[in-house]
């Protein structure tokens, strides 16, 4: 009997012409090979074993992570410490704030417009010849017609406050408010140096070396409006730096809990080894909505806050990326990307916005501002907006109109500077110069000089490009974070100015640029400075050096010649600030002293 054939048996030919059965003939895919499944293997082996290494590692950062220096707490006396050196550095800039009783360099444009915008709520033109009515104390020739400007009004609003308490024809009150928030500068520099070093001593320093920066002194008494734009930049770093120490505190807590297992919206909890690989949601972020805030502020002040945005908005994601590493995830970028990459973007950039734009309130609430009636004069798609909504087009062409005003902003000026050159000082700006004669202002010679010359400090600056270079080789090489952070602040306040090789620009503007300078100088400071040996005395003899009363504590003589070299260096500074007191605060002396402190021909 005749079996069954089997359905699941192969049917083999019996004809010899079958190319099924002929090897010669038949056609091969590479598929069919048996090296393709092999390097398939082998590729996901290595993959595998490629994030098991990964994981074991994470797992090891996993179980030392903690929060480190930020755990320090600042001994009490430090406070106390930075208020003494804020309010010495505040009463030098208050001192004799009046003088001179007019109007110089540009703020015949700002004082001006600060008394217009607060006594308006936007600014108006002046006509021919105002600095002399304003500067006699009549401000009543103020035209009715609107003034057009390429800078936002949030500086000027603060400028006119000072002038609102003290009177517009008080030069005290011009510079007053500016005067305060130098000051208050000086404060948040100490307060920023500490979250960084977690030094007392080294927070003092850096306070202190700002309050001596001659940029940063002849700022803050003079009513310009890059000071404020300083101030709200610094601000907005702080904020950052401050939301760092929350980020790690909270990844601190979830490390030491061993990841306890996150809800997500559907309450549903997520999976341990998603916890691990991507970290936990960092959830509400106070501080960075604060630096948001701050950031649009100082848009608020000048278009160049724009450029903070863009490079703290990156140091932002660099840093959350690498506290997710330290902390033991598995993922980062990925973690980051997931977890915080769109909440941190909107507690940032869209805040900022928001806020630069309710800095524009008073244009936006007034009805013959310039620009603000041409939505209803010009049709276009915005037509079929209600009226009340129709500031906004009008506001947009007004920044088209003040972009291609800058972009465009070329002609010559006599202490126009290259970028290059500013981070030497190369052609500092003076402010006001008056060469008066004997008899004339107090002066007992034949020839003087009254001279307010916006130069930084030449043991600061002299050493900034060394700083900088130090700094850059402890972030690449040492992979230091503080330094990375502080070249950022750096980057976002002096690189984007390398774009306008052709524009008309000035070595004022690296006032903002002054406190990372400070910074940088400072962490260089505390390199040289070192550390005591702390090797115990039965595994090593005694180091030579000099015995410390108090503390009982040796240290070797190379280490006690850094820390002296460092006292140097702050001896130096105070005395260089000193030095060029007359030409920081306009003092008539006389011309061969003024000429003596031109130390380079390009300061002429």
């Amino acid at each position: 009997m005749t079996q069954p054939e089997d359905p699941q048996a192969p049917r083999r030919s019996t004809d010899p012409t079958d190319e099924s059965t002929d090897p010669s003939r038949s056609e091969t895919h590479p598929t069919d090979s048996p090296a393709a499944p092999t390097k398939l293997i082998a590729r996901e082996r290595r993959a595998n074993r490629r994030e098991s290494i990964r994981a074991n590692a994470a797992a090891i950062r996993r179980r030392t992570f903690t929060a480190g220096m930020w755990a320090t707490r600042a001994p009490i006396w430090m406070w106390p410490a930075l208020l003494l050196i804020t309010a010495i550095g505040g009463a030098l800039r208050l001192f004799n704030l009046g003088f001179p009783h007019r109007l110089i360099f540009d703020e015949t444009y700002y004082v001006k417009d600060a008394y217009s915008v607060f006594k308006y709520g936007y600014e108006r033109s002046w006509p021919e010849n105002a600095d002399d009515s304003f500067n006699a104390g009549d401000p009543s020739v103020i035209e009715s017609t609107p003034e057009y400007v390429v800078h936002p009004p949030l500086g000027k609003w603060i400028i006119g406050a000072g002038i609102h308490i003290f009177g517009a024809d008080d030069s005290f009150g011009w510079r007053f408010s500016v005067a305060i928030v130098g000051t208050l500068t000086i404060f948040l520099m100490g307060f920023i140096a500490w979250k960084l070093f977690r030094s007392a001593f080294f927070a003092c320093v850096a306070a202190g070396l700002l309050s001596i920066d001659g940029e940063h002194f002849v700022h803050s008494r003079t009513s310009l409006l890059d000071i404020v734009l300083m101030a709200f930049v610094l601000l907005a770093f702080a904020f950052i730096v401050v939301d760092r120490e929350f980020v790690t505190k909270k990844l601190a807590r979830y490390t030491a809990s061993n990841g306890p297992p996150e809800r997500s919206r559907d309450r549903r909890p997520l999976p341990r080894k998603d916890l691990i690989n991507f970290g936990p949601r960092l959830g509400v972020r106070p501080w960075l909505i604060a630096a948001g805030i701050s950031l649009g502020l100082a848009m608020g002040v000048k278009w160049s806050g724009l450029y903070a945005v863009a490079a703290f908005g990156i140091l932002v994601v660099a840093w959350d990326v690498h506290s997710r590493h330290r902390t033991g995830i598995v993922h980062p970028w990925l973690g980051m990307l997931i977890r915080d990459s769109i909440p941190a973007f909107i507690k940032l950039v869209p805040v900022a916005l928001l806020t630069y734009i309710v800095t524009w309130t008073g244009w936006i609430r007034s009805t013959d501002a310039w620009d603000r009636q041409w939505a209803f004069d010009n049709g276009g798609w915005w037509s079929s907006l209600p009226d009340w909504l129709l500031w906004l087009p009008s506001l947009a062409h007004y920044h088209y109109t003040a972009y291609s005003f800058h972009v465009g902003l070329d002609s010559e000026h006599p202490y126009m500077s290259n970028p290059w050159g500013w981070i030497v000082q190369w052609r500092p700006t003076s402010f006001y110069y008056e060469s008066p004669d004997q008899g004339s202002m107090g002066c007992t010679v034949e020839h003087c000089s009254s001279a307010i010359t916006s130069v930084g400090n030449p043991v600061i600056w002299g050493l900034a490009p060394i700083a900088i270079l130090v700094a850059l080789g402890a972030w690449i090489i040492r992979r230091d974070v503080r330094a990375g952070v502080i070249l950022a602040g750096l980057a976002a306040t002096w690189l984007p100015w390398f774009a306008y090789q052709e524009r008309t620009i000035f070595t004022f503007y690296t006032i903002v640029m002054v406190p990372f300078v400070v910074l940088a100088f400072t962490y260089c400071l505390t390199l040289l400075w070192g550390r005591v040996p702390t090797i115990s005395t039965h595994l090593a003899p005694n180091p030579r050096g000099p015995l410390f009363a108090g503390r009982g504590t040796r240290i070797p003589w190379s280490l006690f010649g850094r820390r002296m070299a460092v006292g140097l260096i702050l001896v130096a500074a105070i005395m260089a600030f000193s030095y060029f007191w007359p030409i920081y605060t306009g003092e008539v002396i006389p011309f061969e002293a003024w000429n003596n402190r031109m130390w380079n021909v390009t300061w002429r």
